[in-house]
């Protein structure tokens, strides 16, 4: 079950329904502001989740009283963010594929936060990743490969999320490395670039945020 998750950072309505159209979800959670732009594209969510203290008031009322929509509402003073809980909802429900839109922006906090809770679809063997206009964003702790003609754009970013990265072995690339260690406060794996058919990642043990971006 291919389900998105708009979330309320900043969203950029072509995307959106170019997702929407190729991928075809059979489930979409709307959270607090990105409902508006399910709301300005005329699509309809099957669940809505958040404390709504964003969320035009004219727009919120036309979706909470649409009893075909299940509705999740949090007081603002929680310990979890809404794009968390709808995560985890989207894991709870058992869907196979999650693609997270509104993730990024210009609250830094957020963008980081919401990179850091993919753990838990990696933690459930779930694929997930965050998608803008520039960047695909997911975690990988096994092996991975990239075909050159589906990554998302020229540059592939590879930064530690645990501690250390062990093992780590890249092949396909422009800058190669063979059993590496990458720790936090190094730049290593930033900017390579796929130079074959096909990339591979492969690692013995930690968590990396894997970046394809765009210029």
């Amino acid at each position: 079950m291919n389900t998105v998750i708009v979330s309320g950072g900043e969203i950029h309505l072509d995307l959106l329904k170019d997702i929407y159209e190729t991928q075809k979800p059979q489930i979409i959670i709307a959270v607090d502001k990105g409902l508006e732009a399910l709301h300005t594209l005329h699509i309809m969510p099957n669940h809505i989740v958040g404390d709504f203290d964003s969320v035009d008031n004219i727009v919120l009322e036309e979706y909470q009283n649409n009893l075909q929509i299940e509705k999740h509402t949090y007081h603002p003073e929680k310990d979890y963010t809404d794009t968390d809980i709808a995560l985890k909802l989207a894991i709870r429900i058992a869907s196979s594929h999650i693609t997270i839109l509104g993730a990024l922006g210009s609250r830094f906090d957020h963008s980081l936060a919401n990179i850091h809770i993919l753990v838990n679809a990696l933690e459930a063997q779930i694929p997930c990743e965050i998608i803008d206009t520039h960047n695909r964003i997911y975690l990988v702790n096994r092996s991975h490969t990239i075909k050159k003609e589906e990554a998302y754009g020229k540059y592939i970013s590879l930064i530690p999320l645990t501690s250390s990265v062990e093992g780590l072995t890249l092949t396909g690339f422009q800058y190669p490395l063979n059993n590496a260690c990458l720790t936090f406060g190094k730049s290593l794996g930033v900017s390579n670039e796929i130079v074959e058919d096909t990339a591979c990642i492969h690692l013995t043990n930690g968590v990396l945020i894997v970046i394809e971006s765009k210029d």
